[in-house]
């Protein structure tokens, strides 16, 4: 039995004297992975460091690094024609590194507009090229997402760039769109939820701090033939054929982040791979959406019901006035960080991975009880 699977063992023993994290990101860790840190945080398998001292450039940090790649490959079921890049930066840098990448010679790409972080992607990649927004739902305030057939998509672009899960609002496409071009997504809330063709895309990124591990690090899955032709000027550090060439250690990675990655993969795949992930993710979703319906309009989702987000729930309250004390008191029962995004408010419950069933149960009971206290 492998550390892994003794602390996934153990782990029902011990989660109680944990609180139960909601966040958006930094996100919930999976506490098998968390108490394997802790044992190399001091001594890695002996070699009498700390696995965060380890050179980058050492055999077992090699180790670790090409054992945590060829994890995600299996997962994902990554073909061989694609690179899996762990690179600095967030999902944030990839607004720019994406037009940096993958213009080649064209002036324009297409972009969807579905909440926030699109909208961020779309305000990044016009410093670099033409951006036709193909369709938007912002007139709906972002509810949903806009129909296939009235996409407005350019034959002549250079990708196609879309967010499959928006985490403020919480919206997540239901299907993947077809496209004539390569297909670009910002999987950075949703990764590793469930299966994924990677196929049918050009490019995957997403940052680690939902799904994958700590803060620091963002995966880049890439097809081959996209890379080696940057804009003039894009610094050497943000060209993936660099980074492909380098096993993206052209510099000094973050290698805790990537450490920590590789448990999460070796967790994800001991506990059924994304078959079972996602199993458990939509039975976790669908509790809590069941819960707010059939709170008599003390809850509320305005996600339009094809559209709702199984890693992100956002929700408000009958009267405003009582979310703080709607925080206070699930904060009390060990039921942390459910406040809504600043620019929408409101509540959101992130439930993700690593957040276990018995902390959605135990928030689906907080919330009967709050409304029946102060409905």
């Amino acid at each position: 039995m492998t550390l892994i699977e003794a602390l996934v063992a153990d782990e029902k023993e011990s989660e109680m004297t944990r609180a139960y994290n909601f966040c958006a990101g930094p996100a919930a860790l999976p506490q098998a992975v968390l108490s394997e840190a802790q044992k190399d945080l001091l001594n890695y398998k002996g070699k009498g460091m700390s696995v965060m001292e380890m050179s980058h450039r050492s055999a077992d940090y090699i180790a670790i690094a090409e054992e945590a790649e060829q994890d995600l490959r299996d997962l994902l079921k990554i073909p061989a024609n694609y690179k899996v890049l762990f690179l600095q930066g967030g999902a944030s840098l990839q607004f720019a590194q994406i037009p940096m990448n993958l213009l080649r010679g064209h002036s324009t790409a297409d972009y969807v507009n579905t909440g926030m972080w699109s909208g961020k992607a779309i305000a990044e990649a016009r410093k670099y090229c033409d951006v036709n927004v193909v369709a938007s739902d912002e007139h709906n305030k972002f509810r949903g997402v806009p129909a296939l057939d009235t996409w407005n998509l350019n034959s002549k672009a250079a990708y196609l760039h879309y967010t499959p899960n928006e985490t403020i609002h919480g919206v997540q496409y239901n299907y993947i769109p077809d496209a004539d071009v390569p297909l670009v997504a910002d999987f950075s809330s949703s990764i590793l939820s469930e299966p994924l063709d990677v196929s049918k895309f050009g490019l995957i990124y997403a940052g680690a701090q939902k799904n994958i591990g700590p803060a620091g690090i963002v995966v880049v899955i890439v097809r081959e033939d996209l890379i080696g032709e940057v804009l003039p000027g894009t610094p050497t550090m943000l060209d993936y054929k660099v980074a492909a060439e380098n096993g993206s250690m052209y510099n000094t990675p973050p290698t805790f982040s990537w450490y920590l990655a590789g448990l999460v993969f070796k967790w994800l795949k001991h506990i059924g791979g994304l078959e079972k992930m996602a199993e458990i993710n939509h039975r976790k979703a669908t509790k809590l959406y069941a819960a707010i319906d059939e709170s008599n309009g003390f809850y509320h989702n305005p996600v339009m019901l094809p559209y709702r987000s199984i890693m992100n729930v956002p929700f408000t309250l009958i009267d405003p006035a009582l979310e703080k004390t709607f925080l206070r008191d699930a904060e009390a029962r060990g039921l942390l960080n459910l406040a809504g995004h600043r620019s929408v408010g409101g509540m959101r419950a992130s439930l993700y991975n690593a957040v276990p069933e018995e902390g959605v149960d135990a928030l689906i009971d907080f919330m009967k009880d709050f409304a029946k206290k102060m409905g």
